[in-house]
């Protein structure tokens, strides 16, 4: 489980990914946007020097950055800070889209991603017991992210930036957790004796 939570940057990545949304809401709560945005800036240009440092993904490091700028933007352009935290609710709307749509399509979106990076079997769905774990893996998934998707709507309606950071960053969190952990099972499950199914 560690192993491969170090393959999502570890404990360390996951606290620059974090920094930057955590500098803007401290300090637009004590000195205004324009400081918090300031503020952004340095913390996600570090964040991104640290992780390039680190030799992690380049084009992850670069896409950290890349979403701090647009965020910051959309909340310079509104001048409200709440406004931050509006780009990143794209992404639990994709993938509550994303998990419903490959449920219905009976290829859960968890084993498209995991299974390439697990060593599993290329028609996993016949697998029975990797169909299983990749279903479970995905309905999770879903949960998690409508709920996240439902706390940001309410807070942000209710104007709440620092309870929308503890969302962001529990979120970013849940989900490196629930990948490293359907990563570890899966990878078990495609070395157990194998249990065709005749459903495609």
């Amino acid at each position: 489980m560690d192993g491969t939570l170090q393959r999502l940057g570890g404990p360390l990545g996951l606290a620059c990914a974090a920094a930057p949304t955590i500098a803007f809401v401290i300090i637009e709560a004590v000195a205004g946007l324009t400081p918090a945005l300031i503020g952004l800036t340095v913390t996600a240009m570090t964040a991104c020097a640290i992780r390039l440092a680190r030799r992690e993904s380049p084009g992850a490091a670069v896409a950290g950055l890349v979403v701090a700028a647009v965020c910051a933007g959309v909340a310079a352009v509104t001048g409200e800070a709440r406004d931050f935290f509006l780009p990143a609710m794209v992404v639990p709307v994709l993938f509550v889209l994303a998990y419903s749509g490959s449920l219905l399509a009976r290829r859960p979106l968890m084993g498209l991603i995991v299974n390439p990076l697990s060593g599993g079997p290329r028609r996993w769905h016949t697998h029975r017991g990797l169909r299983r774990l990749y279903t479970a893996s995905t309905l999770v998934g879903l949960g998690l992210a409508g709920l996240t998707l439902s706390a940001r709507i309410l807070l942000y309606l209710a104007d709440q930036p620092a309870a929308l950071a503890v969302v962001q960053v529990v979120s970013t969190t849940s989900f490196a957790v629930h990948f490293a952990l359907t990563l570890v099972l899966a990878r078990r499950s495609a070395g157990a004796p194998v249990q065709a199914i005749t459903a495609t």
